[in-house]
């Protein structure tokens, strides 16, 4: 689909400098811009690609003035990188437009549709479902029975939603995600045999709630495992059975939280981090990437290493470690000293 210089300056509510017919049906980074292509200048240190690039339009700040000749036409805008964060938007809108309902994909008899829905191919939808309005759920994706949907959620191909789990409005579940498998539950017998902990319970997502690929998230034993409005979870991140993380937190790929441990509000957790079950972590609290957590969090802490210490006492602690040998040496010497005084 190609866009002319002028209607993206309407769009942007932006000034054209140059071939307002100019036309692109794709974007690129400033640096690699071809024919036909839509770039931007934001940071002052790329300036120099703005004289070289072959993009046909490049967004800028409304105060850049050029001091060579140019071939890319400009669109200028108050702040150049906000424009194109809302063209990235418009661009994805567009390209997430579908609607419908596929063949072959099955819905239940029983399932509750919102209007403006598209249901991709080879798709199932189970009995007693509700989905709200302009919700996309694509290909290959299974939705079990009596979930509910929000309204302008997006599965994407492959998202797997286990039955009697609750998803919000404006939510996103991308490929490969699981939502609601059974919770790591089994009960030892005097054989040293696991028998299976029946897990009912399920999974509730709130509003605004982003989940990566190939992300699980387990279904309650009992109750509800709960993600708060705002959360954004990574890919291949791990949420056991009946954790609760509050909203507006962050945490990164590979990340594992064991059962039952409850997160605050606002927390940004790295990639790579092991949190055990039955604990707490409060609100605002950083966890630096492959940090091990093993004990209750209070707010507004800043934690790295495995076992976890607070940030300032890690680094301090690690100036140690790397001269190790050295502070060895120098102990060995001065221990043979004391014996040679003897």
């Amino acid at each position: 689909m190609k866009f002319t210089a002028e209607q993206i300056a309407g769009i942007l509510e932006g000034t054209v400098v140059g071939d307002s017919n100019a036309e692109v049906s794709k974007l690129a980074k400033i640096e690699e811009g071809t024919n036909g292509s839509l770039t931007f200048l934001a940071n002052p240190k790329y300036k120099s690609y703005i004289y070289k690039t072959k993009a046909s339009i490049t967004i800028v700040n409304s105060d850049f003035e050029p001091e060579e000749e140019l071939s890319t036409t400009l669109i200028k805008v108050d702040d150049a990188y906000g424009a194109f964060t809302k063209l990235l938007e418009y661009y994805n809108q567009i390209k997430l437009n579908k609607s419908g309902v596929e063949q072959p994909s099955f819905v239940s008899e029983s399932a509750t549709i919102g209007d403006n829905i598209y249901i991709g191919a080879f798709t199932y939808i189970g009995d007693n479902v509700t989905i709200g309005k302009n919700v996309k759920i694509f290909p290959s994706s299974y939705i079990g029975d009596n979930v509910t949907i929000g309204d302008n959620t997006i599965v994407f191909s492959g998202g797997k939603i286990y039955s009697d789990c609750i998803v919000g409005n404006n939510c996103v579940i991308n490929s490969g995600a699981i939502i609601g498998a059974d919770g790591f539950g089994f009960a030892p017998n005097e054989k040293g045999e696991y028998s299976k902990v029946p897990q009912i319970g399920n999974v509730i997502l709130e509003d605004n709630v982003d989940i990566g690929a190939g992300t699980t998230i387990d279904r309650a034993t009992l109750g509800s495992t709960v993600i708060r409005k705002g959360v954004k979870l990574d890919n291949q991140i791990q949420i056991a059975h009946n954790v609760e993380i509050g909203k507006n937190t962050v945490i990164a790929a590979q990340t594992g939280i064991a059962g039952s441990t409850k997160i605050g509000e606002n927390c940004q957790i790295g990639g790579q981090v092991g949190i055990v079950g039955h604990i707490s972590i409060g609100n605002n609290v950083k966890i630096q990437a492959q940090s091990g957590i093993g004990r209750n969090v209070k707010d507004n802490e800043v934690l790295q290493g495995s076992p976890a210490l607070t940030y300032g006492d890690y680094n301090k602690s690690y100036v140690y470690f790397k001269n190790l040998p050295k502070i060895v040496k120098n102990i060995n010497e001065i221990e043979k000293k004391v014996n040679g005084d003897n």
